[in-house]
């Protein structure tokens, strides 16, 4: 599946530092000043990599060791934009290119998803429809920056969801994630104390995971799709065979040697440093 996802992971080096221009951000626990959308971090450098990249949570920059664009930036510099530099063109050029690059984020988020629902033996009854759907949504990533500014992209997600949630029951029903104990779609579990808990196959899906103790947690089979696991301690918990779990989440939360995670992410750095 890495190799599947490959052109899904942000590739700095084909890419022109789109993240650290387009987006905005304010000064908090993740970010050490404003920036307004548009306007290039002070530590981005004319290269288009970043300064402080290997001090950036030592700075204050936490949030940026957080995010992936899901492989969207060099897609947009160097498909949409056909290889331009915001810096070399019209100003025009440039905010066109910073309209279109959450665009695409969003886009590449879904398909990543799509590309992971098709891995899952169980949700076979809709891989056809779910191809089909990632064959689309592949197509419009590739449209004109004009095609993508104009695109409705929540009305596209709400496509997509259902068969995402299709999935999701067919892969949790044989893990006994029908039940309504099991669901826990949206909820607020700030701060849960859920250590050792048996969440197999359970429904996390947006749920407000933020701080919570899942030390020892067993999630295998469980959906996190939106979860937010910012700050969560997931120490020696299992999350092999989760799905619909993205980098970004991962990185947001607290692990260890002993975390145990499916093979579409990687263990993040800071949980050994």
């Amino acid at each position: 599946m890495r190799e599947q996802l490959i052109d899904l992971r942000g590739d700095c080096a084909r890419c022109f530092g789109l993240c650290c221009v387009a987006l905005p951000f304010t000064a908090s626990a993740d970010f050490a000043r404003d920036k307004p959308a548009g306007t290039p971090c002070p530590n981005l450098r004319d290269d288009h990599r970043c300064g402080i990249h290997a001090k950036l949570r030592d700075k204050g920059y936490t949030g940026c060791t957080v995010y992936d664009c899901f492989g969207a930036g060099q897609k947009v510099s160097q498909v949409t934009f056909g290889g331009r530099d915001w810096r070399d063109g019209p100003r025009e050029d440039a905010r066109r290119m910073f309209d279109v690059f959450p665009v695409v984020r969003q886009l590449h988020e879904l398909l990543w998803y799509l590309t992971e629902a098709l891995t899952l033996p169980a949700a076979r009854p809709v891989h056809a429809d779910l191809r089909r759907m990632l064959e689309r949504t592949e197509a419009l990533t590739r449209g004109t920056a004009e095609e993508l500014a104009a695109l409705d992209v929540p009305a596209h997600r709400q496509e997509v969801n259902v068969l995402l949630l299709r999935t999701s029951e067919l892969v949790r029903a044989g893990l006994g994630g029908g039940s309504k104990k099991k669901n826990r779609r949206g909820a607020d579990l700030m701060g849960a104390r859920l250590k050792g808990a048996d969440l197999r196959g359970a429904s996390l899906r947006g749920a407000y995971l933020i701080a919570a103790d899942l030390t020892g947690a067993d999630l295998r089979g469980a959906d996190l799709i939106g979860a937010d696991l910012r700050d969560a301690d997931l120490t020696d918990a299992d999350l092999a065979g989760t799905f619909f779990l993205t980098q970004p989440q991962l990185n947001a939360a607290r692990g260890g040697a002993g975390t145990r995670l499916p093979e579409s992410v990687t263990r993040p750095v800071h949980w050994t440093a």
